[in-house]
């Protein structure tokens, strides 16, 4: 098998898995790749059919696939659909895991901070005190000065 079928199994296999490089593939992402490479039609490869080959090739106790059980689910579907392995190969070659996320918009007063007004021109509010003294707190907040019993502050 070539290295390009390999890099597509690993790039199909890792897709939603974050930074992370795996070796084997779920019944999810092997639905997805057999989807994105155009594999997949109304008659003859159907989601079912892909369900019930990745089952086939699968070891009874695992939710996963390895590369050579990978190549035995294609060697099946090219026998399916009564084409050549090679190009049920290039197909996934040329294919790539894609997404349809939708995108945000721009949105004027979000995205352009020197638009901001009111605390969050300031950095926005904090849970930490900015006083002047270390324990921070009421601390700052309270006179600790010499007054009489009225409260009544003492004049030198």
């Amino acid at each position: 098998m070539s290295d390009s079928l390999k890099n597509a199994f690993v790039a199909f296999a890792s897709y939603g898995k974050g930074q992370l490089l795996k070796q084997d593939m779920d019944n999810k992402n092997f639905s997805k790749c057999i989807k994105d490479a155009g594999l997949m039609d109304a008659k003859v490869i159907t989601a079912t059919e892909v369900d019930i080959t990745f089952m086939k090739v699968k070891a009874k106790t695992d939710r996963t696939i390895n590369f050579a059980q990978f190549c035995t689910a294609l060697d099946h579907f090219a026998a399916k659909k009564g084409v050549a392995v090679d190009t049920l190969h290039a197909k996934i070659e040329a294919a790539s895991p894609t997404t349809n996320a939708t995108q945000a918009e721009a949105v004027k007063f979000h995205d352009d901070k020197s638009l901001y007004t009111g605390v969050y021109k300031n950095g926005g509010p904090t849970n930490v005190d900015k006083s002047p003294t270390k324990a921070g707190g009421l601390a700052g907040l309270l006179d600790r000065s010499p007054a009489d019993v009225r409260g009544v502050k003492y004049t030198n």
